[in-house]
């Protein structure tokens, strides 16, 4: 489309030619004619100079550093993302039920939507507006999926569970697989049936291979507009807040919470029956062993070095409680030794 169209789409500011073709975005470096490229950091400048982009996304107050079309935006980033997608719209899929489906009596499929080859629809499941269910998709027994929301191959949808409107989960995921509810008794371990739900709400994204397990009671919660990343473990009673994101690999164990707003960076774990506050990040590998009741940046993981250093660190991190105690002792001494000069 026309850049000036764009803009006016986006809702931010032209500078320059309107007319310009653009029917892609791409890097600084990378970008050739045609191409709409974002700057979010002036030390970039020098890629800016040299971009081939016939047109840039920028901060006003960077305006003048280049001569190029420019779309003003107080978070390019922001504007970039959207402009991606007004380039780049979801794939349209025909509507109707592919004749190798395996759907049970008594579901309820929007018109609209598209079922593809060997899904399997089991009796209850109800199918929203425009909803895309992909290839090898399974969805138990009164399984609903909101309107316009997208099922990439093979997702498993365990019984009683709800996606809401515009999700889109990505191939290999499992919503509502069992928790890990276990009764020991005399050594043995007893199954405990988990009995509640997975409840998705609107506007989430759950990446390929990720898992969500079913309440043991209650339900496991994810809020509107979550994102989780690829190879996720969501446990059973986990209640996690609007607008939250986590990145691939991350942990979350039995009935935690976590605030809206927060994010969890990969590999990063939290254990159980803890609550994360609102506006908390947890950065990348960080073990979370206790609640966090204050917004803000949280860390625990030891950054990484060499080998041999990391063994003699590892080594002094046993002596730690002797060498606080000595510390402690000549901190006294010091005490004495100044009393006794007065």
């Amino acid at each position: 489309m026309q850049l000036a169209e764009l803009a006016r789409l986006l809702g931010e500011t032209l500078v320059g030619d309107g007319a310009i073709e653009i029917h892609q975005v791409a890097s600084l470096e990378e970008a050739q004619t045609g191409h709409l490229s974002f700057l979010t950091n002036s030390k970039y400048r020098k890629q800016l100079d040299k971009t081939q982009a016939s047109a840039v996304i920028l901060h006003p107050d960077l305006q003048e550093i280049t001569h190029l079309p420019r779309i003003l935006a107080h978070n390019p980033y922001a504007c970039y993302a959207k402009a991606t997608a007004l380039l780049n719209p979801r794939k349209r899929f025909e509507p109707g039920i592919h004749p190798t489906a395996v759907v049970a009596q008594g579901v309820r499929i929007d018109p609209s939507a598209s079922i593809g080859p060997l899904v399997t629809l089991a009796a209850g499941v109800e199918v929203g507006v425009n909803a895309v269910i992909m290839a090898g998709c399974h969805l138990g027994e009164n399984v609903k999926i909101g309107d316009d929301s997208l099922l990439y191959p093979n997702v498993t949808v365990y019984h009683g569970c709800q996606i809401g409107k515009r999700a889109i989960i990505h191939a290999g995921a499992v919503i509502g697989a069992d928790g890990f509810g276990f009764a020991n008794e005399h050594g043995k371990w007893l199954k405990i049936p988990q009995i509640g739900r997975v409840v998705v709400g609107d506007d989430v994204e759950v990446g390929a291979n990720t898992t969500i397990d079913r309440g043991a009671l209650n339900d496991t919660v994810i809020a509107d507009g979550v994102k989780l990343d690829n190879q996720i473990q969501i446990a059973h009673n986990v209640r996690v807040g609007e607008n939250v994101a986590m990145a691939g690999c991350a942990g979350v164990a039995g009935s935690a919470v976590i605030g809206a707003g927060s994010t969890v960076g990969g590999g990063g774990m939290v254990l159980g029956h803890l609550t994360l506050a609102e506006g908390v990040h947890v950065t990348a590998g960080t073990l979370v062993t206790k609640s966090i009741t204050e917004p803000g940046k949280y860390s625990s993981a030891m950054p990484v070095m060499e080998h041999r250093a990391w063994l003699r660190t590892a080594a002094n991190m046993k002596h730690i409680d002797e060498l606080a105690a000595r510390i402690s002792e000549l901190e006294k001494s010091l005490e004495s030794l100044k009393g006794n000069k007065t």
